[in-house]
């Protein structure tokens, strides 16, 4: 009986050994086939990030056209409308309409190599600075303004041609952090934001913002980034923004085609 039962025993041992190195073996493929997949979708992920953009000139000539017919309709029913506040609900309409249309422009940039010179006049077709690339969209937009001339401006200049100082806001000598919590206190929209040595937008969101420039340093073409990826924004040491799209102001500026005037040193 005793050697029956250890005979049993063993048998049971050898099974459930042979079953964990079974188990174990199959566990291994899957690791190893998990494994594989992770790496392989890290490398795609990698070469896809790695790869820049291609800029959408084709696109970007769409979105230019019905922005144009955005505000001549807009523009009209504003011209018709009978109260005060008949007209700043055609307004919040156009907000709405800028907050929408204006990133999606800006993106389709994404990709458009940087130069100091740089003067494109549609996305890809030559190399833009980042004061051009400002002033380039804001006159596609709607804005009547010279690109030229706004593009040569100190940033502060490029803000003011839009916005009253009164209604921007100036930090200099603020750590990065305390930028985005104080930003992070302003209102949705698009905002022009002027740095020591750089102009760029940032559209900004309830929860959290992008930094859309064309960027003098690396990767030195037009790139949408993160708070985390603004290296440009990080690093300055001065930095002033206004809120173009919240601006009664700048809103029916856009709505009359009102010819802007380049504020100049």
């Amino acid at each position: 009986m005793k050697r029956r039962f250890l005979l049993i025993a063993a048998a049971l041992l050898l099974i459930t050994l042979l079953t964990l190195v079974v188990i174990g073996w199959t566990q291994r493929q899957k690791l190893l086939f998990a494994a594989s997949e992770w790496i392989e979708g890290r490398i795609l992920e990698d070469d896809v990030a790695a790869t820049p953009p291609t800029p959408d000139a084709a696109s970007y000539e769409v979105l230019c056209k019905q922005l144009a017919q955005w505000r001549e309709e807009l523009a009209s029913r504003h011209r018709k409308a009978g109260t005060t506040q008949a007209k700043a609900a055609i307004e919040d309409e156009a907000r709405v309409v800028l907050e929408h249309m204006l990133p999606a422009m800006m993106r389709c940039w994404l990709g458009t190599q940087w130069d100091f010179n740089g003067t494109a006049a549609k996305p890809g077709e030559g190399k833009i600075a980042c004061g051009y690339f400002v002033s380039t969209v804001l006159r596609d937009a709607g804005l009547d303004v010279n690109r030229y001339r706004l593009a040569q401006q100190a940033s502060q200049n490029i803000i003011h041609t839009f916005l009253d100082p009164s209604d921007c806001t100036k930090m200099v000598g603020v750590s990065y952090q305390a930028f985005r919590e104080a930003l992070a206190e302003q209102p949705p929209g698009i905002y022009i934001c002027g740095l020591d040595t750089h102009v760029a937008f940032i559209v900004n969101r309830e929860d959290s913002f992008r930094f859309i420039h064309s960027s003098g340093a690396k990767p030195w073409r037009v790139v949408d980034e993160s708070p985390d990826e603004a290296g440009v924004l990080e690093r300055s040491n001065y930095r002033i923004i206004g809120n173009l799209t919240a601006n009664g102001d700048f809103i029916r500026t856009w709505l009359a085609g009102k010819r802007v005037k380049v504020v100049r040193n």
